[in-house]
């Protein structure tokens, strides 16, 4: 007489998933693959996916920085004022000093025009604050930290590649200009996250940020706020 298959644990399945998902094998490379090519299909997709891995893969919501703050309006009116003061002072200083133009031409169809920016704000805080955030920030360091480690020196390592990556994206719409700022965004908010371990300060000052570039574009102040240090 045969013995009775033995029955397959509750959950093992999932186990197996889960486990696939957050290593380095096939499946995890896919899933990183699929998580980063999201953007090129709608942007924020690419956040959405990575929350999406999160559930499935059982990582800690606070291995992505997704950390519930002590005190939410203070972490908030902090992330909203350094994100205004960072924008005027890569616009104003920083900026002129790489001898970019004072005009960002792919984005000044946004001077005066009132119709666009509902739009604008949206991508501003949803594709940038949120989106941008919690994939150069929070996954991209996730799975970098799981490669390099967690010491000081690997820390400064996925600061520099993942403000690389950041940088270079946005290359096709903003060109050299955009590289340039977004490094030094990118360098300055990932050392935010490496030392906070907190997304929710980093994604505030990102949108606060974008937000006042917007609205120096839109009252067309560019060239003055540009000049403003350097005549």
């Amino acid at each position: 007489m045969s013995e009775p298959a033995t029955k397959q644990a509750p959950g093992s399945a999932n186990d197996q998933l889960a486990a696939g998902l957050r290593g380095f094998g096939p499946l995890g490379i896919f899933a990183v693959l699929v998580i980063l090519a999201g953007n090129f299909v709608l942007a924020p997709l690419s956040a959405i996916l990575v929350l999406v891995w999160v559930r499935m893969s059982r990582t800690p919501w606070d291995e992505i920085g997704y950390v519930r703050p002590r005190i939410w309006i203070l972490d908030a009116a902090i992330g909203i004022v350094f994100g205004v003061a960072f924008k005027l002072l890569m616009k104003a200083v920083v900026m002129p000093l790489f001898g970019a133009d004072p005009i960002n031409h792919a984005y000044h169809y946004l001077a005066g025009n009132r119709a666009a920016l509902p739009g604008a704000v949206f991508t501003m805080i949803v594709v940038a604050g949120f989106g941008e955030e919690t994939v150069f920030r929070g996954y991209m360091f996730e799975r970098l930290s799981k490669l390099l480690g967690a010491g000081a020196w690997p820390k400064t390592s996925i600061v520099l590649l993942t403000s690389t990556l950041f940088a270079l994206e946005h290359y096709p719409v903003q060109g050299i200009t955009g590289v340039e700022q977004a490094l030094i965004t990118g360098l300055v908010f990932g050392t935010m996250f490496a030392f906070t371990g907190s997304i929710f300060m980093p994604m505030v000052a990102h949108a606060a940020f974008d937000l006042m570039a917007v609205t120096i574009i839109y009252f067309d102040l560019e060239s003055r706020v540009a000049h403003f240090v350097f005549k």
